[in-house]
């Protein structure tokens, strides 16, 4: 058991590629976590996907032993977390977890969005905060005017701020005595009742649930009987233990330690995070405060290819709900799709990923619907519906208003590319709010529909500033908007799977678009087949996909001409009746395509 005065709970907050990772890999080795032959980079970014796309997606959790110069030995809990805003509630997560954060800027980008969205919510849980400028063997390095930047934009005192390079580990011990010197121990509860805060938890195959938690008060060993406060279920604890970063078994968690509990957990809803842990027998009276449930901004359907997959999609999202609570699923049904779940995401990117690994981890064969939002639809007898599918649009003439959900974005960019950008925001449907110099860049504030933001928004952005723009949100406001349904119909049948809501200015465009994406997408049948966008009963745009001549001519050699006649005849008239009762396939790789809005 570590004496609590010598522990020491801190995250590292950053934007996208300051270095966040690379800076944990430097400390962890430092403080000889790892052995030079087990070591590779970005240690602590554990899945396959974090990897290959060089970005944190999970939190990572990791204890270090560190002797300080004044010879006292201490122990340093390690949160390392993501820099996308996509993702900003697993950082959300971690903050609540500990006293004090590293904050890491690249010595040549300097202050960016993300930067400024982590730092406000470290405050907002009263940490003490360490300015690091990372970076500084680059040749483009500018510390002083980074310094400069953080106490001009953030308004913390830099001067002192530790500049590093993580990757070749300059100064790094720097970092950890100021670690040591200027963090604040956790409370010393340990005579309380247990009271332990669920901060995160994921599935494995043999132990059932694992549970990462945060002791706040009290001591939690193993054989000891828990009870989880929210569900008031009761489990027996198998094992305690820390990562090191493997896991390691410990005899008992104490008061300000972070580590994993292991209870023989099999139901994925009892283990919530933001739950309160506390024993069976001397329970603590009051749960602990936990978390704002997050609130999830782009909605989609995910379908299973084969409808005897649905059961397995269900235990795959209910397992990757567990380790990402920011994610949320119901069941519904579509007509053309079948049975499958509509989930809630935090951004696209988000979307993305939970994607991806329900196709990697649970071998699923997936159909994505369009993402939307949530709209607020005002009907004519007074009540308010919330719309999360465009298919459950009721009818225009029992429709008073809609209202859809406005964000509020903060945009740094180098001023060279700021007319783009401003163009890019009005072209959106944007209301300027705010516009100030932090010396040459811009730091824009702007009002946009989120409807306008989640297609293409972000690659955009990154393409016109050459990549130097960042952005954050947070949402507004509902405001009413000259919004319609855009259903997509394919030789008369709609398509469930491809009906937007959009602004009543973009609407043509976008069913042009659509339309013209899957002709080119649809394979050919043996009859035409005409696409159509449609608002209402009004067709706004259409294409045709040609009917596939089949030779049935081919075994007519010479003879009367009439022969070949008869036959071209007999053709006409099976392709008309198979152009009433035909069905066309619609292959998945089309429906992903004809998703994908941004400018070729």
């Amino acid at each position: 058991m570590a004496d609590v005065l010598l522990i020491r709970n801190f995250t590292i907050i950053a934007h996208i590629d300051h270095g966040k990772s690379t800076l944990a890999d430097r400390l962890m080795q430092r403080c000889g976590a790892i052995e030079a032959r087990e070591f590779r980079d970005q240690m602590l970014d554990s899945m396959d996907i974090e990897r290959e796309r060089g970005i944190t997606i999970k939190a990572q959790t990791v204890r270090l032993t560190y002797t300080a110069r004044d010879q006292k030995t201490y122990v340093l809990n390690l949160i390392d977390t993501p820099g996308h805003v996509d993702f900003a509630y697993e950082v959300s997560r971690s903050l609540a977890a500990c006293e004090g954060s590293l904050l890491v800027v690249d010595a040549t980008q300097g202050v960016e969005a993300q930067t400024l969205a982590n730092v406000y919510q470290a405050i907002d849980n009263d940490h003490t905060i360490i300015p690091v400028i990372n970076k500084i063997d680059l040749p483009a390095a500018d510390p002083e005017r980074v310094k400069a930047q953080i106490t001009e934009v953030i308004g913390l005192d830099a001067t002192d701020a530790i500049l590093v390079s993580a990757k070749t580990g300059e100064r790094v011990d720097e970092v950890l005595e100021a670690l040591v010197k200027h963090l604040p121990p956790p409370g010393t509860e340990r005579d309380k009742p247990l009271r332990a805060l669920l901060i995160d938890s994921w599935y494995d195959a043999y132990l059932g649930v694992v549970a990462l938690v945060r002791i706040k008060e009290g001591v939690l060993t193993a054989g000891l009987k828990i009870k989880m406060m929210a569900t008031g279920a009761v489990y027996q604890v198998d094992e305690v233990g820390c990562f090191v970063p493997k896991p390691k078994p410990v005899s008992e968690l104490t008061a300000g330690e972070i580590g994993y509990v292991t209870a023989g957990i099999k139901s994925v809803r009892d283990a919530r995070v933001g739950d309160t842990l506390t024993t069976e027998k001397n329970p603590a009276e009051v749960p602990l405060a936990g978390f704002k449930p997050s609130v999830p901004v782009v909605f989609c359907s995910f379908f299973p290819t084969d409808a005897s997959e649905y059961s397995h999609l269900r235990e795959g999202l209910e397992k990757l709900q567990l380790n990402d609570a920011s994610f949320l699923f119901e069941p519904e049904s579509s007509a053309a799709l079948g049975f499958g779940f509509r989930c809630g995401f935090l951004g696209l990117l988000h979307l993305e990923i939970v994607e991806e690994r329900l196709e990697r981890e649970y071998n699923l064969d997936l159909i994505t619907t369009a993402p939307s939002v949530v709209y607020k639809v005002h009907l004519t007898n007074g009540t308010v519906h919330d719309l999360h599918n465009p298919v459950d649009m009721p009818d225009a003439g029992h429709i008073a208003r809609i209202e859809e959900p406005w964000i509020r974005a903060t945009i740094l960019v180098p001023d060279t590319y700021l007319g783009a950008v401003l163009t890019l925001c009005q072209e959106r449907r944007g209301e300027q709010v705010d516009l100030t110099y932090a010396g040459t860049r811009a730091m824009v504030v702007y009002r946009l529909p989120l409807n306008e933001i989640v297609f293409d928004f972000y690659d955009r952005l990154k393409s016109i500033s050459r990549g130097y723009a960042s952005f954050d949100y947070q949402l507004d406001m509902y405001q009413a908007g000259d919004l319609v349904k855009v259903s997509l119909l394919v030789n008369g049948e709609p398509v469930d799977a491809l009906a937007t809501i959009q602004h009543r200015t973009t609407a043509e465009s976008r069913g042009r678009t659509l339309c013209e994406r899957l002709k080119d997408l649809i394979p050919r049948h043996l009859f035409k087949i005409p696409i159509q966008a449609a608002i209402g009963a009004k067709i706004i745009a259409r294409e045709t996909i040609p009917a596939l001549r089949k030779d049935v001519t081919a075994k007519c050699y010479g003879g009367d001409i009439t022969r070949k006649r008869k036959l071209l005849e007999k053709q006409k008239e099976g392709k008309k009746r198979m152009r009433e009762v035909g069905r066309v396939h619609i292959p998945q790789s089309a429906f992903l395509a004809a998703l994908k809005t941004g400018k070729e």
